[in-house]
């Protein structure tokens, strides 16, 4: 948990204690993911900066649309308790927390969250960091705002009774508003990104390769 300063956008209103985001569904890619826990939060808990969903301050959710997983990022970025959708481990996540190299992150213009593992009540030590390092992608991937309610669900936890299950995330991943595969944009050949269509490895940009007819991370 880290400072709960907020800047809301125009497009959001304040309801029971919850900021709504209204806003058309949007693919964001190049966000960097990291994980955290009990062990390595600040302090050391389940506590959060923001009470989202009743949940009185304390991290959690399974990854539904109905219990998102708890993420943090910088004040800013998006909304107290916005719901988004990560492609990376087809899980819906909550922003319910801030995170201060996120924040640092963000005003040097690179695109971050920080996401919870584990349990809210145990402590998993190094076991856990350890995971949430090996859980941890080393390219960017993609998240979709405003996301519709049904899209694909992974609720298996990532970490639990010492287990780090690194074999439910899902590299390259990436989803659309209508639930399908999306092509993004941002990287130095247009319609050659992320998700777009593809046919041999040079039809990818950047260091992209073609997989199952769509350009992906290697």
């Amino acid at each position: 948990m880290r400072s709960s300063t907020l800047l809301l956008s125009v497009a959001s209103f304040l309801l029971g204690g919850i900021t709504l985001v209204q806003g058309a569904c949007s693919a964001v890619s190049g966000v960097r993911m990291t994980f955290y826990g009990y062990p390595d939060n600040s302090p050391p808990g389940p506590a959060t900066a923001y009470n989202c969903g009743g949940r009185n301050y304390v991290a959690g959710g399974t990854g539904t649309y109905a219990n998102p997983l708890t993420f943090a990022s910088a004040p800013g970025e998006y909304a107290q308790c916005e719901i988004i959708y990560s492609s990376y481990l087809k899980k819906y996540i909550r922003m319910e927390d801030s995170c201060g190299q996120c924040t640092t992150d963000w005003n040097s213009g690179i695109k971050h969250i920080d996401i919870w593992t584990g349990s809210a009540t145990s402590n998993g030590g190094q076991s856990q960091i350890n995971c949430e390092n090996s859980l941890t992608p080393s390219q960017n991937q993609q998240v979709i705002r405003s996301p519709p309610t049904n899209l694909p669900v992974d609720s298996t936890a990532l970490y639990s009774s010492g287990t780090c299950r690194t074999s439910n995330v899902y590299n390259g991943n990436t989803a659309s508003c209508g639930g399908g595969s999306t092509c993004q944009t941002g990287c130095s050949w247009a319609g050659h990104c992320i998700g777009c269509p593809c046919t041999t490895y040079g039809d990818c940009s950047d260091n992209y390769i073609c997989t199952n007819s769509k350009c992906a991370n290697p």
